[in-house]
């Protein structure tokens, strides 16, 4: 990818143009990694960088980006340009193409806010980034809180660098992001749910978590986690302490790669806690229903946020079953079976490790279904059905919701061991239906 970027950029330069590596690639350069995507900033204009190339699309022509492709990679080419006020919280009024030194100064972060000249093999930091990065430090470039002004996403953006790159936020940066934390409701919920996503799936989730909530952007974004402050529980069970504490210190006990759905349902297993609290008259916390209320809490959080159908559905389920793993030990094979074969259930079981490891750290279920998993894993653990509908109708039964009883009954007993064959199985439905004895 990157010799492409160097030929986009050589094109550009032997075309008699400025032309640099810019932003994100360049802090990762002078980290001493290597980027994932190049972008390229230009004193073409946009008109010009669409003639030289055969291949472009544009995408924000009017701010003076095209996209143009170049041996299978898209990289994205923008001209260096100077913003006038923003109007919206995102988009400047009007744009003015200008210089590298103008274009640098409109830019979000120090540490983001460098060119590299892949020609000369030279950073070219006009704003102090690499002193940012030796001292660790997210700065924005200028004053914080006009560049917060521009784009409110900056502030969410803010903490997912110091939680990814596990930097510190430069103090006047922090105190414009204190100051402005609640104005994140002006930005849309799909590009709060991608910043939120990037920080929640990084190893180093713990933080982010800590800085959303001392900046004020949790109680902003979601509320319902900050409600879980001082919601006390069962000392016997929860020895940790109130369900905030429970949460976060579940994060931490992740492993550092999961998915979307399993993260965010360690972060919405227990929301429901703070509306269902109730002390029973026995004086203890009971949080009846926690886990059904939860999942509908859930499923209105993540389609506020803009989450896939596919991403909502997962995390609810997980939420919905968190409760159910206590009782695993109780199931009989066929109804343990079919809760073990769920897609969702093998990130709900490292859901109920965190789950357990953070409180009373019993894991006595846990370890019982890990040993079922490698006993049940020698065959499919739902095996394909012995009997089907039209066997059904070959044996003379008439199609309707008894059906669904039947293959269910037989289904229950192969997972149970009872039927083994096809035979097995036809002469045992004759015996049971057919006989007269569940006419």
């Amino acid at each position: 990818m990157e010799e492409a970027a160097r030929r986009v950029v050589t094109q550009l330069r032997e075309s008699g143009h400025i032309a640099y590596f810019a932003g994100g690639c360049v802090r990762d350069m002078v980290r001493g990694l290597t980027p994932k995507d190049y972008d390229i900033a230009t004193d073409a204009r946009p008109e010009a960088v669409q003639s030289l190339f055969p291949r472009t699309f544009a995408v924000g022509a009017h701010f003076g980006v095209i996209i143009v492709l170049e041996n299978g990679f898209q990289f994205e080419v923008a001209t260096f340009r100077s913003d006038d006020a923003y109007i919206d919280g995102r988009h400047p009024s009007a744009v003015h193409f200008s210089s590298p030194e103008e274009d640098a100064q409109r830019r979000d972060f120090t540490i983001n806010g460098m060119f590299y000249d892949p020609v000369a093999e030279k950073v070219i930091d006009l704003v102090g980034g690499r002193a940012d990065i030796e001292a660790k430090l997210v700065r924005a470039i200028g004053d914080p809180a006009q560049r917060f002004a521009e784009d409110r996403l900056r502030m969410l953006r803010a903490v997912r660098f110091a939680t990814v790159l596990d930097y510190d936020i430069e103090k006047q940066t922090w105190h414009a992001l204190l100051t402005n934390a609640a104005s994140i409701s002006q930005i849309s919920a799909e590009r709060i749910r991608d910043e939120l996503v990037r920080i929640f799936l990084s190893p180093n989730r713990v933080r982010g978590w800590d800085l959303l909530d001392s900046s004020g952007l949790m109680r902003a974004i979601l509320p319902e986690l900050d409600a879980m402050k001082g919601v006390l529980q069962p000392e016997q069970f929860h020895p940790e302490g109130d369900v905030f504490v429970h949460t976060r210190l579940m994060l931490q006990l992740l492993p550092e790669k999961v998915s979307v759905q399993l993260v965010f349902a360690v972060l919405f297993h227990d929301v429901a806690k703070p509306v269902t609290a109730r002390v029973d008259e026995t004086g203890r916390i009971r949080f009846n229903e926690h886990d059904r209320i939860g999942a509908q809490m859930t499923e209105a959080i993540m389609r506020r946020l803009r989450f896939s159908g596919d991403e909502i559905q997962a995390t609810v389920e997980m939420v919905r079953q968190h409760m159910v793993f206590k009782d695993a030990p109780k199931m009989r094979v066929a109804k343990l079976k079919r809760f073990m074969a769920r897609p969702t259930f093998e990130e709900e079981l490292e859901l109920h490790r965190v789950d357990c490891e953070s409180s009373h750290r019993n894991l006595d279920n846990y370890e019982f279904l890990v040993r079922k998993r490698e006993e049940f894993a020698s065959e499919p653990i739902i095996p394909p059905p012995l009997v089907r509908g039209d066997d059904l109708i070959a044996l003379g039964l008439k199609p309707g919701p008894k059906f669904g009883e039947i293959l269910e009954a037989v289904e229950t007993k192969q997972l149970e061991g009872t039927l083994r064959t096809r035979e097995e199985a036809l002469e045992w439905v004759k015996r049971e239906y057919l006989l007269g004895r569940k006419s």
